[in-house]
């Protein structure tokens, strides 16, 4: 009776477990400790909830006093991954490429953490020249490595100018640059709307007032000691992306799942804000680490735009993976809407 009594109650918290873990949001959790972590990596997740699955089937079919309890458990875990997997597919997992045409009223966004330049400037630049890149945001690149990024993509004919923000200039990490096409027009950075609290941020306003805000991001990572910072720079990028004619790119630090609520109204991911990903069903695609596969990985860096965007194609870069940086840079292709 008592072994009855237990294995009901390990069964209960387990399923609680993983309820939590499948959907986070559904109890406001998704931005708690580990959960924020484990959410990140749904694609890992479900490797794991497999093997865990078939572990408990193989001892469940060996001992007979197990078998209801490994069965049961074993059942749960399958659900489990069967959900994510689920989730997974309606976010997609897509990988084309962006068309290279350059019709009117198209620009085409870079984004690539390049942890602190690793990757070195011509591989960069060769990246941003070959996608035809009108926008390039560089989290973790210093204005000495975007300058040299620049000076190469004048060199091949796509002139670009270099817009830096730097907490300091010890740590790569905490600088974050981006390069605008002189096609653009002039852009200056706009400093008084403030920035994410570790990392920097860069807004990048238009000189004639009238193309796009662009906005290279970096929030911190929700590493335990920097939760607080971490929530608190998500709740600036929803107030950041606000508007009607913005684009946001760079290192979030946060997938989908984390951003929840900080949607500005339906049909919106982050502020007035949505994600390429999401429209052109890439988004189950992972850009962050490098050594997992792309489907096991976290896909954390995006491009949002608003309503006046939309995303017609993006592709997460996977040639790069052995380039230095932990992150796949992701092109994105956008039309201006009517």
């Amino acid at each position: 009776m008592l072994r009855r009594i237990l294995a009901a109650i390990v069964v209960l918290v387990v399923t609680a477990t993983l309820v939590v873990l499948a959907w986070p949001q559904l109890f406001s959790l998704q931005s708690s400790p580990l959960i924020a972590q484990a959410v990140s990596l749904r694609g890992l997740t479900v490797a794991v909830a497999v093997v865990v699955a078939v572990l408990l089937g193989f001892l469940a079919s060996i001992g007979r006093r197990f078998r209801r309890l490994g069965s049961s458990l074993a059942a749960l875990f399958l659900v489990f991954a069967l959900v994510n997997v689920i989730v997974l597919a309606g976010r997609g997992f897509g990988n084309s490429a962006p068309a290279t045409t350059t019709a009117s009223g198209q620009l085409t966004v870079l984004s690539w953490n390049t942890l602190g330049g690793a990757p070195g400037a011509e591989a960069i630049a060769k990246l941003a020249l070959d996608s035809g890149a009108d926008i390039v945001t560089l989290p973790e690149t210093t204005e000495t490595t975007a300058s040299a990024v620049a000076n190469l993509m004048n060199a091949g004919g796509h002139p670009m100018a270099v817009h830096t923000a730097a907490f300091d200039h010890i740590s790569k990490a905490k600088s974050t640059s981006l390069l605008t096409s002189v096609d653009l027009g002039g852009y200056h950075i706009d400093t008084s709307r403030g920035s994410t609290s570790t990392l920097p941020s860069v807004i990048a306003l238009p000189d004639d007032g009238v193309g796009p805000t662009i906005i290279a991001v970096h929030p911190v990572a929700p590493i335990p000691n920097e939760l607080a910072n971490w929530r608190s720079d998500l709740a600036w990028l929803s107030t950041a992306c606000s508007g009607k004619n913005v684009i946001m790119a760079g290192d979030f630090n946060s997938t989908l799942d984390h951003m929840v609520g900080l949607a500005a109204g339906p049909g919106k991911t982050l502020g007035d804000c949505t994600d390429a990903a999401s429209e052109t069903e890439t988004a189950a695609v992972g850009t962050w680490p490098t050594f997992l596969p792309p489907l096991l990985g976290a896909p954390i860096d995006h491009v949002m735009v608003t309503a006046n965007w939309k995303a017609t194609g993006m592709r997460v870069v996977e040639s790069l993976d052995s380039a230095g940086s932990d992150h796949r840079p992701i092109v994105v292709r956008l039309q201006r809407s009517r």
